[in-house]
């Protein structure tokens, strides 16, 4: 190990298609990376400190005791973080690898400077950045994408207990990404029966399935926020309680979910926008139906606004992620199309967020 410091820059992430279904076994989310940051800076120190600038928390005393790493503070945001570090460092040692002492600092750009949260991601990222940043500090060698999201998930559930890890998937591979999930009951089963972490990493995760995808060059990404941020786990509980409730409903979404994703492949796949859109719209169609199935509203009536523009445009919009607010998604058929719906989403009280798709995943920015 060396004295220097190493900054990790790690991309935020936007549900493209399959929301809520992905959290079923098999299955097919489509998720991107997008082009705003968590940054986290490592560097050997005289004491374990930890910094998190967004939450104006300085120089937290942390140690390891017992396969935990313990925080110095009060303050539940640094859960996450505490977590990540716990996973990683007992990875470490089991690996024969004695990590020395350092100074960890973590800064975010996924939320407006406001503290506006647009639903881009920031604890998967967050977890990402902090398992990437100790393993390419103190790991032999540089270590694989895959290794990162499999700790970062691991850890990533073992704080929330719940989630499809997508959001972890998009910040350790980057890019655009067909994905499905581990399973967040299985995941947590198993890390409670583990032998050791190195194990569970190293063992076949059944339900899980991640490949690149690539978007067809005459297709135009947009993102809308509409100015509320939404709860996602609350949204999940609700559609999830759907399938005790309604177990009818509740499986006429997944297939009419399965039939939208598959579309929206197959039209990536082939480059054939028509498909692709067409998928779009179907996955709004699942997704508006199934929130009123729940009684909770998936597509509120400014995400309904934001979709019918990009109809009436012609192109597709669909919410992302859990909806309920957060940001909205259209794909168009061209730049000039594309422009114009920025256009009319800001005059109907939309803000038009500049990200785009990010092909890469954690990675080294500095060192």
């Amino acid at each position: 190990m060396d004295n220097t410091s190493m900054t990790i820059k790690v991309p935020g992430k936007l549900m493209i298609a399959g929301e809520f279904a992905v959290l079923e076994p098999y299955q097919k989310l489509a998720v991107t990376a997008v082009d705003r940051f968590v940054y986290a800076s490592i560097e050997q120190s005289e004491r374990n400190t930890l910094t998190l600038h967004d939450f104006d928390l300085e120089e937290l005393e942390w140690s390891y005791e017992a396969e935990e790493v313990k925080i110095h503070s009060d303050d539940k945001r640094t859960q996450f973080v505490c977590d990540a570090m716990t996973v990683v460092y007992t990875y470490l040692k089991e690996n024969n690898v004695q990590p020395g002492k350092f100074h960890l600092a973590i800064r975010s750009e996924l939320d407006d400077r406001s503290g506006i949260k647009y639903g881009l991601g920031s604890s998967a990222a967050v977890v990402t950045s902090v398992i990437t940043a100790i393993l390419n500090k103190f790991h032999v060698e540089k270590p694989a994408s895959e290794l990162v999201f499999r700790l970062a998930a691991i850890s990533h559930v073992k704080t929330q207990g719940n989630g499809s890890g997508a959001d972890v998937a998009a910040s350790s591979f980057g890019g655009m990404l067909q994905y499905a999930s581990f399973q967040a009951e299985w995941l947590l089963d198993a890390y409670k029966n583990r032998n050791s972490i190195t194990d569970l990493v190293e063992s076949t995760w059944t339900y899980y399935d991640a490949k690149s995808i690539q978007m067809p060059k005459n297709v135009y990404f947009c993102v809308g926020w509409t100015g509320k941020p939404a709860s996602t786990s609350k949204l999940v509980d609700r559609i999830l309680q759907l399938k005790s409730d309604n177990p009818e409903a509740f499986q006429r979404f997944l297939n009419a979910s399965k039939l939208a994703v598959d579309q929206f492949l197959q039209g990536m796949e082939n480059a054939d926008v028509e498909l692709l859109l067409k998928g779009v719209k179907q996955n709004r169609v699942a997704l508006a139906t199934v929130g009123k199935d729940a009684d909770t509203p998936v597509e509120t009536p400014l995400l309904g606004t934001l979709c019918d523009l990009a109809e009436s445009l012609g192109g597709a919009g669909k919410p992302s992620g859990a909806g309920g607010g957060d940001c909205g998604i259209a794909f168009m058929p061209s730049k000039q199309q594309a422009d114009e719906l920025m256009k009319a989403w800001e005059e109907a009280g939309i803000k038009a967020l500049s990200l785009q798709s990010y092909q890469y995943g954690a990675n080294i920015i500095i060192e």
